[in-house]
């Protein structure tokens, strides 16, 4: 079976109309191509994409192209998942995180809008 990328790229230039103004679940990934973590993170993030294809939205901002969006976050380490709901932070995983764990939020906040952790 080939492997359709689900994953957005952001940039600078799309974030508010992709994450900001977007009123479903939106999970980003800030990442950089000579991150070692990020590159064993990307195929979780790749399968997170897929599983909640329907209800989630799944973005990655390269953090070296996109200095504004990191910027205004306040991204000092990489990677750092952010999930956004109506364009606001509702959670935050910062490190190579299992697949589990990041499913287990992205269920929570869909449930119930927040996560109690």
């Amino acid at each position: 079976m080939e492997n359709q990328n689900k994953t957005i790229t952001l940039s600078d230039d799309n974030f508010k109309a992709e994450v900001l103004e977007n009123k479903s679940l939106v999970l980003v990934d800030f990442w950089a191509a000579w991150c070692g973590p990020c590159k064993s993170l990307a195929p979780v993030i790749e399968a997170l994409a897929t599983e909640f294809d329907e209800t989630v939205k799944v973005g990655k901002l390269d953090v070296d192209n996109n200095p504004a969006s990191a910027s205004n976050y306040q991204i000092s380490s990489i990677p750092t998942l952010l999930f956004f709901k109506d364009g606001e932070i509702v959670d935050r995983a910062i490190g190579a995180v299992s697949k589990k764990v990041l499913s287990d939020k992205l269920n929570a906040l869909l449930q119930t809008g927040t996560v109690n952790s």
